[in-house]
């Protein structure tokens, strides 16, 4: 190596800045520009309330949810732990391997109950049909009158007869449409028994069988631990047993007794809906296939069903 090269490699390293000073200065060629590093960090003002709040918040909508949660666990827990007891209740006694609480006077009222909705429906689907065939038939009188009355004008050889016979289809079909009136208002009330009284007592039933299942199951499953003996361990679970059975048993007498006060009440309005119903639907009928369109008028009248038709009819040889 020459003395030039020497040189040149001596002046290079007298240049260049020591380990210490590059963490604090930049030099860019031959001049130095200095960076100086701020060592202090700048505190905004912030309230203790927004310091404070967030974290705050968080623990309590944690502590709800946590609590949410569960019990949500819980009734689902309680949920399953009923459903598998009353499932497992309903297969022995169809098994014949468990005993059920049986109310023979209760049961024998509501088995009545349960036939005599299904003979009004019956009744209720045949008026509903008669009242159908009835309309078309109303139709096909109120055609025949338009044709009579038509034919008599184009025939005068046969014009008293053609007359005569669209003066009776009108007069059918003004009774007609009082007979249907009555129709409807029977079908009405019938529906409102089967289909709204009678289906609200229905349904307290069901509830009532469903509360008599869980109990029986609870108590069975009782019996079987007061049965087998209580051990240490199993003091908590004995109790807990003890206290849904108390539960059950409240739930199950309560729903009895309303259906007994259900029931009563269900009979006295039976009776007196069908007392009246059957009354018109019978003075409606025999009125309408007697021609006596004043007896008609009268019944419905009698039962406050608004006419659709005139009151006033103009008298026919039917109606002599």
């Amino acid at each position: 190596m020459n003395k030039s090269n020497e040189k040149s490699i001596h002046e290079m390293l007298k240049n260049t800045p020591s380990m210490n000073d590059s963490t604090d200065v930049v030099h860019t060629g031959s001049e130095q520009q200095t960076i100086k590093h701020s060592t202090t960090l700048t505190l905004r003002n912030v309230s203790n309330h927004s310091l404070s709040s967030p974290t705050s918040i968080s623990l309590e909508d944690e502590s709800a949810y946590i609590k949410n949660g569960s019990s949500k666990l819980d009734t689902f827990r309680n949920w399953s732990i009923t459903t598998y007891k009353c499932t497992k209740q309903i297969m022995l006694e169809k098994l014949g391997k468990s005993t059920r609480t049986v109310d023979l006077e209760l049961e024998a009222q509501i088995d009545q109950l349960k036939e005599t909705q299904k003979k009004y429906l019956s009744i209720l689907r045949l008026s509903r049909a008669f009242t159908s065939h009835f309309y078309n038939c109303m139709q096909t009188q109120s055609l025949l009158s338009e044709t009579f009355a038509e034919l008599a004008q184009k025939s005068p050889e046969l014009q008293e007869e053609f007359l005569r016979n669209a003066d009776t289809q009108r007069i059918l079909t003004k009774n007609g449409e009082l007979l249907l009136n009555a129709l409807n208002f029977f079908i009405s009330s019938i529906n409102t028994l089967c289909n709204k009284t009678i289906e609200d007592t229905l349904l307290t039933i069901r509830q009532y069988e469903l509360a008599r299942v869980e109990y029986d199951a609870y108590r069975v499953d009782l019996e079987q631990q007061r049965t087998s003996g209580s051990e240490p361990q199993q003091k908590y679970s004995n109790e807990e047993v003890q206290k849904k059975y108390e539960k059950c048993k409240e739930q199950y007498e309560k729903l009895r007794s309303d259906i007994v006060v259900k029931m009563q009440f269900l009979e006295e309005n039976r009776i007196k809906v069908m007392h009246k119903q059957l009354l018109l639907f019978h003075n409606a009928i025999a009125a309408y296939f007697a021609g006596n369109a004043n007896g008609l008028e009268k019944t419905l009248q009698q039962f406050n069903i608004s006419l659709k038709s005139p009151n006033s009819v103009t008298s026919s040889w039917l109606e002599q």
